[in-house]
């Protein structure tokens, strides 16, 4: 399953910056728009409905990490936002997954189209934070593919990962497990604090099954340009 348009990355303060950013686009566009943490925090749930309620498709990205039972009753709340996507950590381990689908299947009433992806490794993190500071005995791209490989016993629909590891998790786990990368950039374009990098027409080629792209779309001089722009080199495969 290969998501046809971008996921803009709506990586702003508050709801009135992020409308003003979306009031860009034609009002008949639907688009596919990731929430992340900060803009969760400072305008919460109804910011979410009111996205869906307009028609577009959403991913709350808000990484749930914690023990099974709290991620578990956080994924009942968040099933009733009704999503497209959504995350949580693998390194909470098979229990905390396994909670996260349950809450999720909970919370909608045993039918959804949520899917669940898990956190692989930070698209900021590199082999060095890997060894230094996360002390781990194996390699990061080891670490990816034993993360990809827990999530999909436990369940999880797919996991976020840089698009250099899509086509190994694509090897790995098959077309359907979802492969959503993040640290997309245009060629020429500043990376800012990602590390692990690709253009969408590379992640297009490498398998990944959607691509989500913030600054070069939300800070361009023409939002909507790059926007087109990154769709066509999506859609070169």
């Amino acid at each position: 399953m290969k998501i046809n348009k971008p996921i803009i990355a709506l990586d702003f303060p508050s709801k009135v910056e992020t409308f003003q950013f979306l009031g860009r686009f034609p009002k008949q566009e639907k688009l596919f728009v990731k929430v992340g943490m900060e803009l969760f925090y400072s305008e919460g749930s109804d910011l979410v409905k009111q996205l869906v309620n307009d028609g577009h498709q959403v991913f709350l990205d808000l990484k749930l990490h914690d023990i099974p039972h709290t991620v578990q009753c956080a994924m009942k709340v968040i099933a009733k936002l009704n999503p497209a996507l959504t995350t949580i950590h693998i390194a909470g381990g098979t229990e905390m997954m396994q909670a996260a689908k349950e809450g999720l299947l909970d919370g909608s009433g045993g039918k959804t189209d949520t899917k669940i992806l898990g956190i692989t490794q930070l698209t900021s993190t590199d082999e060095q934070m890997v060894r230094d500071e996360q002390k781990l005995a194996i390699s990061l791209t080891d670490s990816v593919k034993n993360y990809a490989s827990l999530a999909k016993k436990a369940g999880i629909d797919g996991v976020v990962c840089s698009a250099q590891e899509a086509k190994m998790i694509y090897d790995l786990n098959g077309e359907d497990f979802l492969k959503i990368t993040p640290g997309i950039r245009l060629a020429g374009t500043a990376k800012g604090d990602q590390k692990r990098v690709m253009t969408p027409d590379q992640a297009a080629r490498n398998h990944a099954n959607g691509i989500v792209v913030g600054r070069a779309i939300t800070q361009a001089v023409d939002p909507i340009e790059n926007y087109r722009l990154v769709t066509e080199l999506w859609e070169e495969k």
